[in-house]
């Protein structure tokens, strides 16, 4: 990898460090970027802050990186420092999160709603919606959480690159609320939205529908479960279904043996000292 594979934007802002410098901090945050395991990317992400603490990109990078090991206090200070440094708003909602993560929802909710959320793109408010949308599932108002994502995008048809997120997340809050066949109707949704994998939509859903089934079964989770006597009804009537289903297949057999008698009567079976004359 090279430092030319670094966004044009960020690698604008590196432009304040020695040449030698800047390029060996643009390796390490395409590196963090490209890097599939996450605890690697930080550790990239770590060392480009060691070389160059002082830009707003590389407190990103590192903010960013910290939230996806779940470093949740570390991804707001980073978080911080980087909206400081560089007056963008683009990582409020991770910032968010982070604040719900430690379990401050009052913090969080300030973000949410904050005047700066009107700076940010469509897409990132609704992350801010996904992650209010969480904050009312922890205060035990799962209602609530549907309500917010009740957006125009949720139901107007179009696909959008954040479609899978908003319906799992609309999903996961149905469920708390205890509506489960709308959660498995946008459980699936969200998995058919969800052309990169990004979710575990496709096995939230199956998990719903195993439920279902052994939910229709009472002896399914109890060892000791003992049918009354409805059951056992219901079970007789099973089986004289069955023999009356049977029934009128013998009697369809029987016209056939008769049909075989008068065939030879003068003919004896061939013994075992039978001989051909």
């Amino acid at each position: 990898m090279t430092a030319e594979q670094l966004e044009p934007d960020a690698r604008a802002e590196l432009r304040t460090l020695p040449a030698d410098l800047a390029d060996s901090v643009a390796r390490r945050l395409v590196a963090a970027e490209l890097e599939e395991d996450p605890e690697r990317a930080y550790a990239h992400a770590r060392v480009a802050r060691d070389l160059a603490a002082r830009v707003g990109v590389v407190r990103e990078a590192v903010g960013v990186a910290a939230y996806r090991v779940g470093k949740w206090a570390e991804a707001l200070s980073e978080l911080r420092a980087a909206r400081r440094l560089t007056g963008r708003e683009t990582y409020l909602p991770m910032m968010a999160d982070s604040e719900r993560a430690l379990g401050r929802l009052d913090r969080a909710l300030a973000l949410v709603h904050g005047p700066e959320v009107a700076t940010l793109g469509r897409a990132g408010q609704i992350e801010l919606l996904i992650v209010e949308s969480g904050i009312r599932r922890d205060q035990g108002r799962p209602e609530v959480a549907a309500i917010v994502l009740q957006v125009p995008e949720l139901t107007d048809g179009r696909a959008r690159p954040w479609s899978a997120a908003l319906f799992y997340a609309y999903a996961d809050a149905l469920l708390d609320a205890g509506r489960t066949a709308e959660a498995r109707d946008w459980f699936a949704r969200a998995a058919g939205a969800d052309t990169h994998g990004d979710t575990d939509a496709a096995e939230r859903l199956q998990d719903l529908e195993g439920i279902t089934v052994e939910d229709l079964d009472p002896s399914a989770d109890d060892p000791d479960y003992e049918p009354d006597d409805a059951d056992h009804e219901r079970e007789d009537a099973d089986h004289e279904r069955e023999d009356a289903d049977h029934e009128p297949e013998d009697a369809d057999h029987e016209p056939e043996d008769a049909d075989h008698e008068p065939e030879d009567p003068d003919h004896q079976p061939d013994g075992p000292g039978a001989s051909d004359d």
